[in-house]
């Protein structure tokens, strides 16, 4: 099987972004990771290499204490080695094209814990860069879902406990910590399941 065969011709593609807020349109974007998922030759889901970036704040950006006291961010420290959103997103998805052209892949779709929250501010950062998205614009694959399916969880770390995959809480919040580790967790619950094996009875 073939990675467009497995999802209606998409490319999974795990994503996590940290931000300085919760509001897509007006707060800054500060860390995005992206792993992409390949499949092995008995059809068993991999995660791939990441790619990760620390992003400088658009200009005229909101940024929320109570955010960045939440994921630890110091925007303002040189260290971070962070660039423009247009230049990580552009090396973003020229590797995910790259991928889909590959695997003959249609579309991207985007994996991520509370997905939609990362699509909106992964749309909203392409659109004020002006580059063409490669992620559906609204079809999503959430770890939430899966989680509280499989192990009756929703938070995070809590699913990744009870999957038995190991989770270093210190190193939470990190886009590219949870990117994956979402994406360990997404292939585990994937590869549980024979695909195609669930019918009614």
């Amino acid at each position: 099987m073939q990675i467009n065969e497995r999802i209606r011709g998409y490319l999974p593609v795990v994503i996590d972004i940290e931000t300085a807020g919760f509001n897509h349109q007006t707060d800054a974007m500060l860390e995005i990771c992206a792993v992409i998922i390949g499949i092995d030759e008995t059809g068993k889901l991999y995660a791939k290499e990441p790619h990760h970036f620390h992003i400088n704040p658009f200009k005229g950006a909101n940024l929320e204490p109570a955010a960045l006291k939440f994921n630890g961010i110091d925007v303002d420290n040189p260290l971070r080695g962070a660039i423009d959103e247009k230049l990580a997103l552009g090396d973003m998805f020229k590797a995910i094209r790259s991928e889909m052209k590959e695997e003959s892949c249609t579309r991207s779709i985007l994996v991520g814990h509370n997905a939609f929250f990362d699509l909106g501010f992964l749309y909203a950062a392409s659109d004020r860069s002006k580059l063409k998205n490669p992620f559906h614009q609204f079809s999503t694959i959430d770890t939430v879902s899966l989680s509280a399916l499989v192990y009756g969880e929703t938070v995070l770390a809590k699913a990744i406990a009870k999957a038995g995959i190991e989770f270093d809480n210190t190193q939470a919040h990190s886009a590219l910590y949870d990117t994956v580790k979402t994406a360990e967790l997404f292939c585990q619950i994937f590869n549980h399941y024979e695909f195609g094996s669930i019918s009614k009875n």
